[in-house]
């Protein structure tokens, strides 16, 4: 594996600068390399063939412009964007060239995060002051990750000791337009590197009482203004490391990782829109791997990766905007524990300097538990020929649980065996292609019915084995690697990915108004792309990204002509189905350059272009949500005096479509709006007071823009943080 160490150096140097987003010094430092994706060029292995279109985030990017939360971090990237969902969850939503969560997998060093009910994670919980790199594949996702990239990947890459001992602190403090505390940061790592192990432990507390509205918002009746209520939020993670090094190569090492969260989520503002409150008391995951990397002679490895996963989540469903009361058929919490296991299997062989043969296989089984606890008996949750007597909560002044529903199970196992050979046609000319063949097998999907009255009829609980239904599908890409100087590279690709349909969209009757369907196809996307990039002097960069991706089988909601009437609050909604039914393509354009003027100052940024097109809609009137037309940013980085460095940054985005769902004379009427303009201007400096002690302090939407991103969901105005970092 000579060639691969060799030419991977190379590449890595290259591909530190591909965000437009500053020069971030050298990627692979600190970085834990068993968990790296093939997105760029580790420092010491990796793929020889680089970057393939993607970009990488370093935690010093993160650092210097305050991103501490993964959807802050990845609008560095062009191509990339964050986005509420709006809605009662109003959660973080991501777009990689207009790929969503649901169709770009979140890794953690390589273990996917995965939630098999409905996989709707929310980004904002990812904390990245621990995170070294986040490795973003757009479009091409080497098939030797995994099944289900169908428009990308993201990656978030923990960090690891480098010297015999090491060690740092940070804190944060964060502060409203008025002045007022809005939260604080705390995170802290202590390592140690020697010759045949290493070992880590780091943490991060991060609690945010709210944050506060632009001034100019103007009051309504859900938001006073000021404070958003209901936007507190507290997350906390631990980082535990160790490995063993018996050689320069080789390398095994067992990891943890605990995350915890708890949250709110602010209100629609707007006085015709449908109500929800919801919260959650927990939002936890937790990862128990190990990672191995054995080199066989000069010319093959084995790579291995074992994993336990667990993810467990609790919604609270309100019936009342202070969060105080629940008593009727709405309210409930409802309880998801869920957990995975897993193995990775990867092993690379060189046929001397002419070719290189990888295969992978993965294994991983995933089981979803849930159940709800209610807080009524309005319709005979515990009766049996009829109703209960008002002693179990018809009263708006009791919120105690009435009825635990039993817990419902569903079990799948998927698996994927993958192949990549590239081709050195040249030394400076490489042709891969890969393939893999995927597949899973559901054993076990249930739900439970609550006994109901209805039309003077009472109907039993009843239990609901979900008809299974196994899936298959194949996939194949290709990409062409032209690296004509140095420091320059052409490179061409083209990726055919599916993506499998989640337990939610295959079964979830959503509250009455969803019909299941079994056997829903997977999504299908063909992502094609031509690039090139040029570190053409230090800490100096362009390069330029053009994409073209032709979307098949999209999954969409369709109307069943049948219509589902809430009993208690008599609302009429439509039923709606899962299908297959939708096509479309889209087309874009990413850029990005960073320029040294001299020793002293850095200019630079990124923009991106994107066209959606749906081609055939159930609904001529659907749009594609949350994705702006055109997003990017500008930046300075200038050091006056070689303590100081000053970045000033603009970050802009034109309209996106956004879902506008009202409630219009008891009827739920959704239809489409533009929302989400905004141009902020943004500053940070930091002070080095010392060596291994730097002070910083920024403000963001300096001027207070309003502005909003989804329907209902206004931003947050001017806030400011002040910051402090210590090392050894």
């Amino acid at each position: 594996m000579k060639r691969m160490k060799g030419v991977t150096i190379l590449l890595a140097s290259a591909a530190t600068v591909t965000s437009g987003a500053g020069y971030a010094g050298n990627e692979g430092k600190g970085a834990y390399e068993l968990g790296m994706i093939q997105v760029t060029a580790p420092v010491d292995e990796g793929s020889e063939f680089g970057d393939y279109g993607g970009s990488t985030i370093s935690n010093t990017q993160t650092e210097t412009y305050n991103k501490p939360t993964l959807d802050k971090a990845i609008d560095l990237v062009p191509g990339v964007n964050a986005g509420n969902t709006g809605s009662q969850r109003n959660e973080t939503n991501i777009y990689v060239h207009g790929f969503d969560r649901l169709q770009v997998p979140l890794s953690i060093d390589g273990v996917r995060i995965y939630l098999p009910a409905d996989n709707r994670l929310d980004f904002s919980r990812f904390l990245t002051d621990d995170i070294a790199q986040i490795q973003i594949a757009k479009g091409y996702a080497s098939v030797l990750d995994g099944p289900g990239a169908l428009g990308g990947a993201i990656n978030l890459v923990s960090k690891k000791p480098v010297k015999a001992l090491e060690g740092e602190w940070r804190s944060q403090a964060e502060f409203g337009n008025t002045g007022v505390f809005d939260g604080f940061k705390n995170y802290g790592r202590v390592g140690s590197k020697q010759d045949q192990y290493y070992f880590q432990a780091s943490g991060t507390w991060r609690k945010v009482e709210g944050w506060e509205l632009p001034s100019s918002f103007t009051p309504t009746a859900v938001e006073d203004g000021g404070r958003r209520n209901f936007s507190d939020s507290n997350d906390w993670s631990v980082n535990l490391k160790a490995g063993w090094t018996p050689n320069p190569t080789d390398e095994y090492s067992i990891n943890f990782i605990k995350q915890n969260g708890k949250k709110n989520a602010p209100y629609n503002v707007e006085p015709t829109a449908s109500p929800r409150y919801w919260s959650w008391p927990s939002w936890n995951v937790q990862i128990l791997s190990a990672a191995t990397k054995t080199e066989i002679g000069d010319d093959a490895y084995v790579k291995t990766r074992t994993f336990w996963e667990t993810f467990d989540n609790a919604i609270d469903m309100w019936d009342n905007a202070a969060q105080t009361q629940r008593y009727s058929t709405s309210a409930a919490r409802s309880i998801y524990q869920d957990w995975a296991v897993g193995n990775t299997v990867e092993v690379g062989k060189e046929f001397g300097s002419f070719d290189t043969l990888k295969v992978a296989t993965h294994v991983r089984r995933d089981s979803h538990s849930e159940w709800n606890e209610l807080f009524t008996d309005r319709f005979g949750l515990n009766a049996t020929t009829t109703p209960k007597s008002s002693s179990c909560n018809t009263s708006v002044t009791s919120s105690g649980v009435c009825f635990n529903e039993p817990t419902q199970t569903s079990v799948e196992d998927t698996y994927s065996v993958a192949t990549e050979n590239t081709v050195h046609i040249t030394p400076s000319f490489d042709w891969v292609q890969g393939a893999s063949y995927d597949w899973r097998h559901l054993s076990k999907a249930n739900d439970y019915v609550l006994g109901q009255y209805s039309k003077g009829a009472y109907y039993e609980p009843s239990w609901i084995n979900y008809k299974l239904f196994d899936d298959s599908a194949f996939n194949w890409q290709s990409a062409a690697i032209w690296r004509y100087s140095d420091t320059a590279k052409l490179f061409m690709n083209i990726s055919d990915r599916t993506r499998f349909p989640t337990l939610f969209e295959r079964y979830s009757s959503r509250f009455g108004t969803g019909a299941s369907n079994p056997q829903l196809l997977p999504e299908r996307a063909v992502n094609y792309q031509l690039g090139w990039t040029n570190a053409f002097a230090p800490k100096s960069q362009v390069s330029v990204l053009v994409y073209y991706a032709d979307v098949r089988d999209m999954i969409q909601s369709v109307a069943t002509g049948r219509t589902f009437v809430d009993p208690v609050s008599g609302r009429a909604s439509t039923i709606t189905q899962n299908q297959n039914v939708g096509n479309g393509y889209r087309y874009g354009v990413d850029f990005a350059v960073d320029y040294a003027v001299g020793a002293t100052l850095v200019l630079g940024g990124n923009a991106s272009y994107i066209h959606n097109v749906l081609t055939h809609p159930t609904d001529p009137t659907i749009q594609q949500t949350g994705i702006p037309t055109v997003k990017g940013m500008l930046y300075a980085s200038y050091s006056p005096i070689e303590s100081v460095t000053l970045t000033p940054n603009l970050l802009f985005a034109d309209d996106r479509w956004s879902q506008k769902n009202q409630v219009i004379a008891q009827k739920s009427v959704s239809s489409y709006v533009k929302t989400g303009s905004y141009m902020l201007a943004n500053f940070t400096a930091d002070y080095r007071m010392r060596e291994n002690l730097t002070w910083s302090g920024g403000v963001r939407n300096i001027f207070d823009q309003e502005y909003s991103l989804a329907w209902g969901y206004p931003e947050a105005g001017r806030t400011y943080y002040v910051a402090m970092k210590a090392t050894f």
